[in-house]
């Protein structure tokens, strides 16, 4: 099987950063923080997950809205695949944070504005697949699901950009009054941080590619005729 370098060029990249990050995440000298001291390279992953788990969403978002526009089932497909696919790094991201949580709260979850949004949010999306599975009709699924999927990204804005940083209280970095971790990242820990977007993004692209090609061959397989 040929591999084309011209066309395939970002999935080399994305491998590449996200190896670089996880090595050099481990490696680089990182600020002696108080309370969070060595964990603080857990910004290498959980926040990361948090932006490629956006940056999905935001693709599910839009092609819901093309689909309402052009009722073309290629961007339904694109979004509920999309959605999938933003839901792994979701769950990602809350494990992850758990994690973290774990080492500098004592405990992996608190009564929090940020991981109670959090939550609500990935079950408004998982409640969006549960959607599509109960309704038969591919028309019918597709336009309730763009819908529903609009209102489920309003939701994530509200619970997690919104209702955290407006919070009298909270634990978690950039809400409640609390500095914002990424904004006061020390030098060093950007050349790290930001390839990892970069990466796991491109990531995440090709897993909702593989995704969408994968649904297309199983139509074709069951409806051969079309």
């Amino acid at each position: 099987m040929n591999f084309n370098l011209a066309k395939n060029w970002w999935k080399i990249l994305g491998v590449a950063l996200v190896l670089y990050s996880i090595i050099a995440g481990f490696l680089i000298p990182v600020p002696k923080l108080p309370v969070i001291h060595e964990s603080i390279r857990n910004l290498f992953f959980h926040v990361v997950m948090w932006f490629t788990m956006m940056v999905i969403f935001i693709v599910s978002l839009v092609n819901s809205i093309r689909f309402l526009v052009k009722y073309d089932m290629w961007y339904d497909l694109l979004a509920s695949q999309a959605v999938n696919t933003g839901l792994f790094f979701g769950m990602m991201g809350i494990v992850t944070g758990m994690e973290w949580a774990s080492f500098t709260w004592g405990t992996p979850w608190t009564n929090d504005p940020q991981l109670n949004g959090a939550a609500v949010t990935i079950l408004a999306y998982f409640a969006y697949t549960v959607l599509r599975r109960s309704i038969d009709e591919d028309s019918k699924r597709a336009r309730i699901s763009a819908v529903y999927n609009i209102f489920a990204f309003v939701m994530l804005v509200v619970f997690i950009g919104i209702l955290p940083r407006v919070a009298s209280s909270s634990l978690h970095p950039a809400t409640g009054g609390n500095p914002s971790t990424v904004a006061t990242m020390d030098p060093t820990m950007r050349l790290v941080f930001y390839p990892a977007i970069i990466g796991w993004i491109l990531i995440a692209a090709w897993v909702l590619q593989l995704r969408t090609r994968y649904i297309k061959l199983k139509l074709k397989w069951d409806n051969p005729e079309e």
